[in-house]
């Protein structure tokens, strides 16, 4: 028979090895997180906002006189107060704010539109205040994209091969009860994004923008950047805006090093000063540590050495196919290094996407070869201007594994039914939405030819992917350039027609010409 003394003791260790062990899950919960295989969390918001049948609705009301002023002075990307009720579920005292670079700043030069992309921060005037758990919504306004559809298609993609990606869903805006227009609504690619697909937000997030490092080395500090506080950040600015940079007197006093800062991921030295870009877009704190682990994995990678370690191999070659797929030239691919996000975690670096809108041929630089270029983009030369993915092209088998999934994109989900229903599910969704959109950039006539030739024009893609999968087709640039006769024919594709980026002086013209 055990005596009561001895049943206690039994009680007690059993609490102990209880509290050791919760202990243990704090401590080790990197650990933890990596032997599950970087097990992300199921959120509330995934089902109740993203997975509906149906558009989200947003409404947003805000004092009047605040959001004229926010409209008139947009490109301060200052923030103010709103109440936003989304699919039924409402949350005060949120920040807005317009978004965006080129096209905020050509919305904002432009005196017949105030069609802005916005920024929801749930959690902005209120610590960790979150809607359904999200702690922050974009709202695209489909900028120089008439199809209404080229960033949605592309997520959709990610989603079919389950790579990391944002969620997102068709939105109806309202603004204090007025219908605004047709957004769609884009998972932020901060703590909740982090917690839904790796459960932990202990790694480092970045957000380089390689366009705004054109300064050389003029204005370059003195001395060595200042760590002696290394937890902590800039102080936060007058208008509320967060940031993440710890460097020196931020973007305007601290410009790159490097060509690009290190947006354009390119290993230069062991310097971290070379990597500005990248520090001055941290979205998360970072310490010196933190960007010595970035510039050793930078090396590694260029080397082509230890990439199982230094690299999310998997989830970076689904984002190779996609975005190679995509063809888009805002980006990586192109001559301005942004537009993505990137992710160090436990040392191993990984890539986000981000920002679609001019995806298959909507960037202006890609209309010099036409349709015919855009559609025959090489796969195995994807990436213009950085070597960061070279050394998995460089590998045979990184280079299959990077094929296999090129070949499901084009083979079984653009060639087969999965696009189709995608295609069509939007048309279903967005249709009335667009034909009644009363800050609509194209009109409901331009809209319907645009994403009738997108889909053409996704089809086309996918039988050139194909074509080159098999050799038909030269799968480099300089295989094109000796035979371009081996091209699949895309002259009946109009990218003006499906909405291209409008720079320099045509731009200047066709404002002239808008306003006589």
């Amino acid at each position: 028979m055990i005596t009561r003394a001895y049943l206690t003791k039994i009680i007690y260790a059993l609490m102990g090895i209880a509290v050791f062990a919760c202990f243990g899950a704090v401590v080790y919960a990197n650990q933890l997180v990596k032997a599950a295989g970087g097990m992300g969390m199921t959120m509330d918001y995934e089902d109740a906002l993203f997975q509906t049948e149906g558009v989200m609705d947003v409404s947003i009301q805000m004092q009047e006189e605040d959001w004229e002023a926010m409209l008139a002075d947009a490109i301060s990307e200052t923030y103010y107060a709103c109440d936003v009720t989304i699919n039924g579920t409402t949350v005060q005292n949120v920040g807005i704010r317009p978004k965006g670079n080129t096209s905020l700043t050509a919305i904002a030069s432009d005196p017949d539109t105030d069609r802005y992309s916005f920024k929801l921060e749930f959690d902005h005037y209120v610590d960790g205040q979150s809607c359904l758990g999200l702690d922050k919504l974009i709202l695209n306004n489909h900028y120089a994209d008439a199809t209404y559809m080229k960033e949605a298609i592309v997520y959709d993609m990610y989603r079919y091969l389950d790579a990391d990606a944002s969620l997102c869903q068709y939105a109806k805006v309202s603004v204090n009860g007025a219908y605004w227009g047709a957004y769609l609504a884009l998972e932020a690619v901060e703590e909740s994004f982090l917690l839904r697909n790796y459960g932990t937000l202990n790694g480092t997030l970045y957000k380089p923008e390689g366009m705004e490092m054109g300064r050389g080395r003029q204005g370059m500090p003195e001395g060595e950047p200042d760590f002696s506080d290394k937890k902590e950040m800039q102080p936060p600015p007058e208008d509320g805006k967060k940031r993440g940079s710890f460097l020196p007197g931020g973007k305007e006093g601290f410009p790159g090093a490097a060509s690009h800062g290190g947006a354009d991921l390119n290993y230069v030295d062991d310097e971290i000063e070379s990597y500005t870009a990248l520090w001055e877009g941290a979205v998360t704190e970072v310490k010196e540590s933190d960007c010595r682990r970035v510039v050793q994995a930078l090396s590694h990678i260029q080397e082509g050495t230890k990439l199982r370690q230094y690299l999310s191999v998997d989830n970076v070659l689904k984002y190779m196919a996609v975005h190679a797929f995509s063809v888009n030239l805002d980006s990586l691919s192109g001559n301005m290094p942004h537009n993505y996000y990137l992710y160090e975690w436990d040392g191993a670096l990984n890539i986000l996407p981000w920002d679609y809108n001019l995806s298959f041929g909507g960037m202006e630089a890609s209309k010099d070869g036409g349709a015919t270029e855009m559609v025959n983009d090489p796969i195995d030369t994807p990436f213009r201007g950085t070597q960061f993915f070279d050394a998995l092209l460089e590998n045979e088998s990184y280079r299959r594994q990077y094929h296999a999934y090129l070949r499901q994109l084009a083979g079984k989900y653009a060639s087969g039914d999965a696009f189709t229903e995608t295609y069509q599910n939007m048309r279903n969704k967005i249709d009335a939405l667009v034909e009644a959109d009363p800050t609509a950039f194209y009109t409901f006539e331009e809209y319907e030819a645009a994403a009738g030739m997108l889909y053409e024009a996704v089809q086309l893609r996918a039988q050139s992917v194909l074509g080159q999968l098999a050799g038909s087709i030269p799968s480099t640039s300089d295989g094109q350039k000796e035979n371009p006769d081996a091209l699949l024919d895309a002259s009946a594709i109009d990218l003006e027609t499906m909405g291209v980026m409008r720079m320099g002086k045509e731009k200047m013209l066709q404002s002239d010409l808008k306003k006589q």
